[in-house]
């Protein structure tokens, strides 16, 4: 079974940066995607970005293009999130997400899911 770990949420002023990790254990990473989505109050999840692993092919939604960039690390697993120029609408619980030969962004219901990490950007 999948476990994905997410870290590195906190709080942040607006125009700061942070990091996000996504650990997965479970399986052998092999065809596989992982990506970001996140939940604001209120909200519905929404898709923030993806990677295909091994591959590295990235894809963004484009509230975020430009700003943050996800990356990956085979050897450990990890999946990155790198948000710069962060803006208080960027505030949400930020989910980690894989999945076998999709990509994460086409019917999520599908993928596998972390607990959640808050980011929290103040004005």
């Amino acid at each position: 079974q999948v476990q994905l770990v997410e870290s590195g949420g906190g709080l942040v002023q607006a125009g700061g940066s942070l990091r996000l990790s996504c650990a997965a254990s479970g399986r052998t990473f092999v065809n596989y995607d992982m990506g970001w989505f996140r939940q604001a109050p209120g909200k519905e999840r929404e898709f923030v970005a993806g990677i295909r692993l091994s591959v590295g092919n990235t894809y963004y939604a484009d509230s975020v293009k430009g700003r943050f960039t996800i990356s990956e690390d085979n050897a450990e697993n990890t999946v990155y999130l790198q948000m710069n120029s962060l803006k208080p609408e960027d505030t949400a619980v930020y989910y980690c997400a894989a999945r076998w030969g999709y990509d994460v962004k086409t019917l999520p219901s599908l993928n596998d899911w972390g607990q959640g990490t808050q980011v929290t950007v103040s004005s």
